[in-house]
């Protein structure tokens, strides 16, 4: 979180320890942006497509972001998405985020079952585009207002992904460890249905007066290559930011805000006693929490104009102002509504 300053991933402000010395060091405390509701509630709001495509596009830009420092977010699912009343939204939790080198084998247990990719769930390398599959789950809740795969464990979760989409194609297979392969192949097959049929029109609202691309046609378009089993043919962020269902907000500023530093991922590697890691991060909180103070002053990117921008000139009680802060720029570009959210899911 220390490295990454994006406004589409929460900001860090501070960082401190009540404890006084190593010894005492027990608990941790990360001062955050104030958001006002995650992506669960959201997605219960029946989005029209001006809103559902400017949130899409926002966690893209998040993710591109991320991925341009070689993190992975890994766990990216509706409750680590937040957002404000005017449409801003924000990707939290790096709980499960790793560097990303060029692929990952990795324990399967690392993105909540529903949004897990077909290459976690299979024990397969995986690489950037893993948090794609996740945002094209997202992007299907936010549609059916639903869970799309609700795996009840790994093996159910395999069974109802491949029901909708499919039995993936024997190029695929091929790249499966022989007793994973094994298994796979002697599941029955499946034809899978057609993105007009798993999401009808009759799931989304009207197509919009003002964009003519913000339509269900476009939408399914960008579905069909976000959910596509094989990793090796699954749209990227880059594509997916081009797409014509998300590139009416396109901003080069934001789509490509220049690169965090790289992440050292050599002190993870490297083998630490539980005394050390205390060490560790005791000496980190300490260096942040010394360097910044709760209102985030000193942090990269913030000034005190972005936190005292309340009409009244006053700071709320956990540091954020009534303002738009720093993203006023481009909540200009945002659906604008007196209700940002509009109920209309299920209407023609």
């Amino acid at each position: 979180m220390k490295l990454v300053n994006h406004k589409n991933i929460i900001g860090l402000l501070n960082a401190f320890t009540p404890q006084k010395s190593l010894e005492e060091f027990q608990d941790v405390y990360l001062v955050m942006e104030l958001m006002d509701a995650n992506l669960c509630q959201v997605i219960q709001m029946d989005l029209d497509h001006e809103r559902m495509s400017y949130l899409l596009y926002q966690m893209l830009c998040g993710i591109k972001h991320l991925h341009s420092a070689g993190i992975i977010h890994r766990d990216l699912k509706p409750s680590n998405i937040v957002v404000k009343s005017d449409c801003t939204l924000k990707i939290l939790d790096f709980g499960l985020a790793r560097t990303a080198g060029t692929t990952f084998m990795m324990t399967p247990y690392v993105v909540t079952r529903y949004y897990r990719a077909p290459e976690v769930i299979l024990g397969m390398g995986y690489k950037e585009n893993v948090d794609i599959w996740s945002v094209g789950c997202i992007m299907g809740e936010m549609i059916r207002g639903a869970v799309l795969f609700p795996g009840t464990d790994h093996i159910d979760q395999w069974n109802k992904i491949i029901e909708q989409l499919g039995t993936p194609s024997q190029e695929f297979m091929r790249r499966l460890q022989p007793t994973v392969r094994n298994y796979v192949e002697n599941r029955p097959r499946y034809a899978g249905y057609s993105f007009d049929k798993l999401f009808p029109d009759v799931l989304f609202p009207s197509d919009s007066p003002e964009h003519s691309r913000l339509k269900a046609s476009q939408a399914r378009d960008l579905l069909s290559q976000m959910l596509v089993i094989d990793p090796e043919r699954r749209i990227s962020v880059d594509d997916a930011l081009s797409h014509p269902y998300i590139n009416v907000w396109y901003d080069e500023a934001e789509v490509n805000a220049p690169a965090p530093a790289p992440y050292d991922h050599s002190v993870d590697e490297r083998e630490h006693t539980v005394e050390q890691w205390k060490d560790l991060i005791y000496k980190e909180v300490l260096e942040y929490e010394q360097t910044h103070n709760s209102l985030g002053v000193g942090a990269p990117g913030r000034n005190m104009s972005s936190l005292h921008g309340s009409q009244d000139g006053a700071i709320e009680e956990d540091g954020e102002s009534g303002a738009l802060s720093s993203d006023q720029s481009s909540s200009n570009r945002a659906p604008s509504s007196a209700n940002p959210y509009n109920r209309r899911r299920y209407q023609s």
